[in-house]
């Protein structure tokens, strides 16, 4: 059965609050995977997808990186609370490694595989996580924004990563895309792109219905991203 533990750890700018699902028909030991939220903070929506990570085997960790559990469907509020780690990405960037340091504690996690999957500003959360010069299995972006942090390069990136992409996103335009490849090589990371013609941004959220401003849900796109992130880790997990 699938069961869930709220979890209050502390951090940089803390207390946070996460929900940790997994199988407890499972004993062994399995992977962790981490799962950044949007622009609202953590929802039903980054918890549902953590409860499906864990009916695939892992255990799945639906993190907090505003701090105290907040989360707003007001999109000013919200984007106050992104916009503080937008401007400073060294705290972003400290945070993101604070709920790995967490995940990789739990105690039915094999802390030599983990990672880490995200939404729309998660995206660029797992993405300043690879950055990072960290080493986990793999991360995967979806409808992430891609501006690099204005931080000091730590050599090369050796955590594996997955964007999933909507060609016409509004916030990662092709132009932008592709900068975020060229720093992806630079850094000598090992990536893959699958990228969605006529597919913009928030393509995984079927309440996204903004298709004059570039946000909206695609069937087709959120299915198959999702089944590209299942061969992802099986590959990366190596299980």
């Amino acid at each position: 059965m699938i069961v869930s533990k709220e979890i209050i750890y502390q951090g940089p700018g803390g207390p946070f609050n996460a929900v940790q699902y997994y199988d407890d028909a499972v004993s062994d030991y399995r992977p962790g995977v981490l799962v950044a939220h949007t622009i609202r903070g953590q929802t039903d929506f980054e918890r549902e997808k953590a409860k499906a990570l864990a009916r695939l085997g892992y255990v799945a960790l639906a993190i907090d990186m505003y701090g105290q559990g907040r989360s707003s469907m007001k999109s000013e509020e919200a984007r106050a609370w992104m916009d503080t780690l937008n401007n400073d990405r060294h705290l972003l960037r400290e945070r993101i490694l604070s709920a790995v340091d967490k995940l990789r504690s739990l105690p039915e996690v094999d802390h030599d595989f983990v990672g880490g999957i995200g939404y729309c500003f998660g995206g660029k959360c797992v993405l300043d996580l690879a950055r990072s010069g960290i080493n986990m299995s793999g991360v995967v972006s979806f409808h992430g924004v891609y501006d690099a942090p204005d931080l000091p390069s730590r050599g090369r990136i050796v955590t594996p990563i997955l964007l999933c992409h909507g060609w016409e996103d509004p916030l990662a335009t092709p132009e932008e895309t592709l900068g975020l490849i060229k720093e992806l090589n630079s850094r000598k990371a090992t990536w893959q792109l699958e990228a969605f013609s006529q597919t913009g941004h928030a393509f995984t959220n079927e309440k996204a219905d903004n298709r004059s401003g570039g946000m909206f849900y695609s069937k087709r796109a959120s299915e198959a991203s999702w089944s590209s992130m299942i061969h992802f880790f099986k590959q990366r997990f190596g299980r």
